[in-house]
Formats: structure tokens, sequence, C-alpha cells
């Protein structure tokens, strides 16, 4: 896969403190890219340093493999987690103003409003000062500046923050759309269950260095622990259970509705050897590999929970 945006070697100090040491990345064209760690981990720096607003110590940026320059920022839209409209301005006039910055001329700010208009319902609001607007409703406005000049790169942090579960759900499916038009996406966040739904691939971060990195799915199959979930009526004794070598343990059981959720570490060949042990003394509901979740292999690595 093509790759959009690639991060070699790059340190960030400030004064005595190291937010960034060598950390290097690969960002495909056309993704949607996590890029995730506990506060202080480095993240916000590295942002910063390929929207140009600060420069590494050392190391490079490459964009669409030329060494990152001042007209690359045109091809990018950055919604920062700490907002910053100007709350005197009236959104209309806002939303012209940065995106005439962002190379557009007033046609095409005007066609292209016309989508985002009906689909955040802001019609009302166009001629509103932006501090008469509430928090939700200027979260909508500044990711509409952040992408109306139609980017090759978004970068988004924590982009749900501010909003009720409804308008969420109609952000995350902006950013799939935009993802399917070719927009590649760095998706900055701590929600967990969003990076799940969304992301293809990711990269962690922690203390300045990147622990992790690749497609998503490979990430969480590298994981596997050999451990399944079968659904039962009752809870499984695996200290009664042993056939041909094969060796269960119980490592968790989870009642849920009329069935148990048994997860069971075993060194089963396969999904039906597992099945052949239990068949004779349990009536089973389901099976499945459980896979770990991105909020485990976090905590995993990291030690702790996403804050």
């Amino acid at each position: 896969m093509d790759t959009l945006i690639k991060v070699i070697e790059v340190t960030k100090k400030y004064d005595k403190f190291t937010a960034l040491d060598k950390v290097s990345l690969s960002i495909p064209k056309g993704s949607i890219y996590g890029l995730l760690g506990p506060n202080g981990a480095g993240k916000t720096s590295l942002i910063r340093i390929i929207t140009r607003i600060t420069a590494a110590d050392s190391g490079s940026v490459l964009f669409n493999d030329e060494p990152l320059q001042p007209k690359h920022t045109t091809l990018m839209g950055y919604l920062p987690e700490e907002r910053g409209l100007y709350r005197k301005m009236k959104v209309g006039e806002q939303l012209m103003y940065l995106s005439r910055l962002k190379g557009l001329s007033k046609e095409e700010v005007h066609q292209r409003l016309k989508y985002w208009i009906d689909r955040f319902e802001i019609k009302t609001w166009m001629h509103k000062q932006v501090e008469e607007l509430s928090k939700g409703m200027q979260q909508k406005i500044q990711f509409i500046a952040t992408v109306l000049h139609e980017p090759q790169l978004i970068i988004l942090d924590e982009p749900f923050s501010g909003f009720d579960p409804v308008n969420a759900n109609v952000i995350k499916n902006e950013i799939l759309r935009l993802k399917e038009l070719g927009c590649t996406i760095i998706f900055s966040t701590h929600r967990m269950e969003s990076v799940e739904e969304l992301c293809d691939n990711m990269a962690l971060i922690n203390r300045s260095k990147k622990v992790l990195e690749g497609e998503k799915e490979a990430i969480k199959s590298s994981f596997s622990t050999n451990t399944y979930a079968v659904f039962t009526e009752e809870e499984i004794d695996t200290s009664q259970l042993h056939f041909n070598g094969i060796d269960l343990k119980l490592n968790q059981s989870i009642k849920q509705g009329k069935l148990v959720k048994n997860l069971i570490k075993s060194n089963a060949a396969n999904l039906n050897d597992l099945i052949n042990v239990l068949m004779p003394h349990y009536q089973i509901h389901g099976v499945q590999e459980h896979i770990p979740s991105m909020d485990e292999i976090f905590i995993q690595l990291v030690g702790r929970k996403m804050e």
C-alpha cells in the first residue's frame, strides 16, 4: 500500500524532557490511522511536527515521498483537541475565511457548504457569532472548517469530544465517508471503542517511543492467547476435562442472560478439538476464539487504561 506520511527517526526535546525519541511511522494512503498513547506520550508533539507547527530536532517527515514543506500544509486539515474558533466572528464568515486560507475560491466554499449546512442542520446558525453556539455546535463548525477543503490528510484529535451519542455517530459516518473519498485520516483518541470501530492501522507511543505499529487486525491476532469463549448453560469445570493431551483452563466465567460465557485457555489445535472435549459433558450454544480488544492490548503494553 502506498504511503502518504512517512516519519523517519524523529526526535523532539523540550529542555531536558524528551517528547519523541527516534520515532518512525508509515501512514498508508486512504486509511484511518490510529495514533494512540497515554497522556504525555508524545502524540501531540508528533502531530505538531507533521503539521509544521513545530520542527523536529532530528529526523525527517515525508509527504508523498517529498520532504515536508510549507506547500503541504494546504493539503492538510487539523482538528486540535483544544478548539480554536474566533468567538466574535460569524459562523459563515469564519468558514469562508478559513477555507480561503486553504486555497478555495468563494464559489467553491459556497458550493461545498451546501452539503454541510444540510448534513449538520446549521442553516439558522450561519449568521450567528461562534460564542452564541453550544459547545457541540461549535465542534460541528470546527469539524467543517477542518475538512471543507477536502484535504489529502485529515488529523483529528479527540473528534468526538463534546458530542452526544447521536451527533458522535454523525461525525463517525462523515469520517468513514471522507475515507471513501480517498482522504487519509490520522485519528488520535482515548476512546478505544472508536479505534476498534474505525481504524485500519495504528501505532502506540509510550514514554516518547513507538512500541507498536501495524494493521489493526494483524496486531490483535498477534496478541492472541489461545483463549476461547464457550457459551454454555452452566459454568465449565475444566479440572475434570482431559482428553488426548488437550488441556483446558477456565480463566473467567461471565453470566450473560440464560447462558454462561466461559473464557477457556487451551492448547487445542483447533476449535473442533476443543468442542470434542466439551460436548460429552456440556450443552454448547456457541464457541469463538477470544481475540483481545485494543483496550486489553493497550493495558498489557502500557500497564494501565487509556486516560
